[in-house]
């Protein structure tokens, strides 16, 4: 690709400094990755300033990426010391076992306090997770719809607003979601097709003709099938064809391949194209 995709939002600051001052209130920091692509979606500072926390990560939009492939990245991230979960947060039903999850992932804190004799303080939870990911739709999910504020806490800096999310769960309502700055331009081409950027300011023809080689290479065969996709054809070839298919034509009906990548782009996003793992442990 010709053209280095750029990520640097100017609130990146401001965002960091926020979480390293609510970090000291919480248990538990719940990573929330995109399951086809979890190393692009993870954000580099997360591990540091979460030492000395439980940590559990969550492979969101797993009924997205190839189900092999998410049993594989479980293992990755199990043998790093990670508590992980493959979940579809616009799916309640995969959502019951978060809970448990975390109780999991803080059952030594629980002793711990047993042993102080604290009893039935709720689990204090961080969830981070870079834009698109699916932050929202979880955190609605888990509260069935019903987030409640539990208020300010004594001790807790003014303004800070708790979600119970169960009787022993509740979550830091903040706004200090740290997002990545990566020098890999791998990793910022994986977040520019799941639609993690801004798709604006991005060169989404160049990113689709990628795609589309993608999807060649790695035997996507729900996408080589819809596409035709074949090894006489260039990807710029493709796009062309799928511009025709789909009537995305310009005046004097020649083919709109800018129109054909989004709409390769839409079809990847939603899930038409099978499921489809960007990246592999």
């Amino acid at each position: 690709m010709s053209e280095a995709i750029h990520w640097y939002p100017g609130h990146m600051t401001k965002a960091k400094r926020a979480m390293q001052e609510d970090i000291k209130l919480i248990d538990i920091v719940i990573e929330l990755l995109d399951a086809r692509a979890p190393l692009s979606s993870r954000n580099p500072d997360i591990d540091r300033l979460g030492q000395g926390k439980a940590r559990l990560i969550l492979l969101n939009k797993s009924d997205l990426s190839d189900a092999s492939v998410n049993k594989r990245w479980e293992a990755y991230f199990k043998g790093k010391g990670y508590f992980v979960l493959s979940v579809d947060a616009r799916n309640n039903g995969t959502m019951k076992p978060v809970l448990k999850r975390i109780e999991d992932a803080c059952r030594e804190k629980i002793e711990r306090d047993r042993k102080r004799g604290i009893i039935n303080r709720p689990i204090r939870a961080m969830i981070v997770g870079i834009p698109n990911v699916g932050k929202s739709t979880l955190v609605n999910s888990i509260a069935k719809k019903a987030c409640t504020k539990v208020g300010n806490k004594p001790g807790v800096t003014k303004g800070k607003q708790w979600i119970r999310l169960s009787k022993n769960v509740e979550l830091l309502d903040t706004p200090g979601i740290l997002w990545p700055k990566f020098e890999d331009q791998q990793v910022g081409r994986h977040l520019a097709m799941i639609g993690s950027i801004n798709d604006q300011i991005l060169p989404m023809t160049e990113l689709a003709a990628e795609l589309v080689d993608f999807f060649r290479k790695n035997d996507c065969n729900d996408a080589c099938e819809r596409y035709n996709i074949s090894t006489e054809k260039d990807a710029y070839e493709v796009l062309s064809d799928i511009a025709v298919q789909r009537k995305a034509l310009k005046k004097g009906g020649e083919p709109d391949i800018d129109k054909a990548a989004l709409l390769v782009f839409d079809d990847f996003r939603s899930g038409r194209l099978g499921r489809i793992s960007l990246e592999q442990p």
